[in-house]
């Protein structure tokens, strides 16, 4: 390697196996090519992450921004279009490499340095089949943040989510006030796409596409769903309540993180623009006496020092990293603070109103060949990625999805409140998964062993909850920046929540009735939960029960810095992301949303980013 940092485990990992192939697969015409492409694009992007080691940090910069996750990336790259802003973005994880971004390794990135790995506090009435009752919950810690640890699934949500933003009093933020900000940084290259008013972008810096080449399970999944009349289309459009094949933030074999999108462009190209990796914010500075941000304490190369902020500091990271942030900075719940030794400056409800999207997966059988992973970690299956084919494009191995309104069927233009997608691999097809998930090993033995040592065909249908009644909360553990905060998932507090999970299951269940699905020999896994024996199988008594072990966050935390006005005793911050009562402090990430989109939010994160950098112009009179 010539410059930058060495390759991450992970790449490191896959090389080796993959030059082993090469050796014993000689047959293979183009193994050593293959290789050498690898290598290629991983040294190039190795070089270009280097670059951003160039810069000294200055003692003093105008804008600050906290994390340079979806959000960060976006923001900074945009506040540094003025020439005359010098902008600090800051990092604690490091280097985004080429490993990472190849689609199907997402389960793996979960288990490496680039995760924070957060665990929810232990539970009797959730995550039953994970390790001590706790869902790992993952968070990107690496340049790009959770843009390089997501499945890459696109979506905006519905209309009514934003329309219900501005009504909470947070004008700007309605559906037709933002579409100009999703064709800002959209460039989807979806064909199909709506061509009316809700038509996609096509010039911005995130790209948007679909993945092929698709299992029969695919095929079967959206026939099936068509069967049962939900009509195929753009869910991304006019209408929601469709069922396609997924779009996703793939592009040219490879994943298009936040990191790629805004700021590879820039390398070495924007003086302005100074990033900082392994740099891990520990508090905010605020002046008690004028309540006005003025700086940071970073911890960064084995010290701690003071980096000034002439006129902003934006915290951009992540609905869990963000409110531990203000807490250990004064701006909190003033009860809170005081329990754990800190003077507050600010009384706000920072770390409540914590959401996430959970969907309780149903493994199928089938006699359609499913994606294995010993068949995706090959010398073939890495020349089919350089070639566009194979199953290494498949982000996480997702490949379709679908929207339902349960609560209001026979409305075409309902607002959706499940969705539904499929996995073309059960939980015996791929270890990295059950790892990730964290699941105990005596129960993944119990339903799934079996299955893995005989290389059983199957599928999981992932049935998401869209908009959950429940509330969780961020607490600080202690005064450290370094000590992970107490997360209260607080998963089926609202009965609603599991009723319409209960239904979400047996919908999903429904499908395999279809035609489809029938022609590819689709059908349930027979095995009982043992936590669950006691119920009859299949009734609505069993799927609760069933919810309560298998409850896989899909990684969608939001609202724990909530925007609305200061009337609202829940609010944070305002409709121009400015914390209330706090001078030159923002919040620009998924803390803002008052209530989580209908769909994946890290499309939604960009365009929060982009607002954000127009608002902040516009205060600045730079627009």
């Amino acid at each position: 390697m010539t410059a930058g940092r060495p390759l991450t485990a992970l790449g490191l990992c896959l090389a080796a196996l993959l030059c082993l192939q090469a050796a014993e697969q000689s047959y293979y015409d183009n193994s050593m090519f293959d290789m050498l492409e690898f290598m290629r694009r991983g040294q190039a992007q190795l070089d270009l992450e280097a670059l951003d080691n160039s810069h000294k940090l200055l003692s003093e910069y105008d804008f600050i921004v906290v994390g340079a996750g979806t959000a960060g990336c976006a923001l900074a790259a945009r506040l540094s279009e003025n020439p005359k802003w010098k902008v600090l973005l800051l990092e604690a994880g490091g280097a985004e490499s080429y490993a990472m971004d190849i689609p199907i390794a997402a389960h793996f990135l979960q288990l490496g340095e680039m995760n924070w790995k957060y665990r929810t506090e232990p539970s009797a009435s959730y995550c039953l089949a994970m390790n001590n009752n706790r869902c790992n919950w993952p968070r990107g810690k690496v340049m790009g943040g959770s843009s390089v640890l997501n499945y890459m699934m696109y979506t905006r949500g519905s209309r009514r989510d934003y329309d219900r933003w501005a009504q909470l009093g947070n004008p700007g933020w309605g559906y037709e006030d933002l579409l100009p900000y999703f064709r800002k940084y959209e460039a989807s290259h979806i064909p199909d796409a709506d061509t009316g008013p809700t038509r996609p972008g096509r010039q911005g810096p995130v790209q948007i596409s679909y993945t092929e080449p698709r299992t029969r399970i695919a095929d079967a999944f959206v026939a099936a769903s068509e069967q049962a009349g939900l009509p195929r289309g753009d869910y991304n459009g006019e209408t929601q309540l469709r069922v396609s094949y997924l779009q996703a933030n793939v592009y040219n074999e490879t994943r298009w993180s936040s990191n790629r999108a805004y700021l590879y462009p820039l390398k070495g190209k924007r003086s302005n623009l100074h990033v900082k990796k392994n740099a891990l914010v520990t508090k905010v500075l605020i002046d008690p006496q004028t309540k006005t941000a003025y700086g940071v304490m970073v911890q960064t190369e084995g010290r701690v020092q003071k980096v000034l902020a002439r006129r902003e500091v934006i915290v951009s990271a992540g609905a869990i990293n963000t409110p531990q942030l203000l807490m250990l900075s004064g701006v909190g719940p003033a009860k809170h603070l005081r329990e754990v030794g800190i003077k507050p400056i600010a009384d706000l409800a920072v770390g409540y109103n914590l959401q996430d999207h959970i969907a309780p997966a149903v493994s199928i059988l089938c006699n359609a060949s499913s994606l294995q992973i010993q068949e995706m970690f090959s010398v073939k299956a890495l020349g089919d990625l350089f070639r566009g084919r194979g199953p290494l494009r498949t982000p996480g191995g997702v490949e379709a999805i679908s929207f339902y309104a349960l609560d209001d069927p026979q409305n075409p233009q309902g607002w959706a409140d499940m969705e539904i997608f499929v996995v073309g691999g059960g939980l015996q097809t791929n270890v990295a998964l059950r790892l990730a998930l964290g699941l105990k090993a005596d129960l993944y033995e119990d339903m799934f062993g079996d299955l893995e040592r005989s290389n059983a065909n199957g599928f999981l249908i992932f049935p998401m909850i869209l908009r959950a009644k429940s509330r969780g909360r961020i607490k600080l553990r202690s005064r450290s920046a370094q000590e992970h905060p107490r997360i209260y998932a607080n998963y089926f507090s609202h009965p609603y929540d599991l009723n319409i999970t209960v239904r979400g299951i047996e919908q999903a269940v429904r499908l395999l009735e279809e035609p489809a699905f029938r022609a590819i020999g689709a059908r349930l896994l027979e095995k009982r939960l043992p936590g669950c024996s006691h119920l009859a199988w299949r009734s609505s008594d069993y799927w609760a029960c069933h919810a309560r072990h298998f409850t896989f966050t899909i990684y969608h935390y939001s609202g724990t810095a909530k925007m609305g006005p200061r009337s609202d005793p829940a609010a944070v911050v305002d409709a121009r992301l400015r914390v209330h009562g706090i001078r030159s402090l923002r919040v620009a990430d998924a803390s803002i949303m008052p209530h989580l989109i209908s769909g994946h939010p890290n499309g939604p994160v960009y365009l929060i980013a982009e607002k954000a950098a127009d608002m902040i112009k516009q205060d600045y009179n730079y627009i």
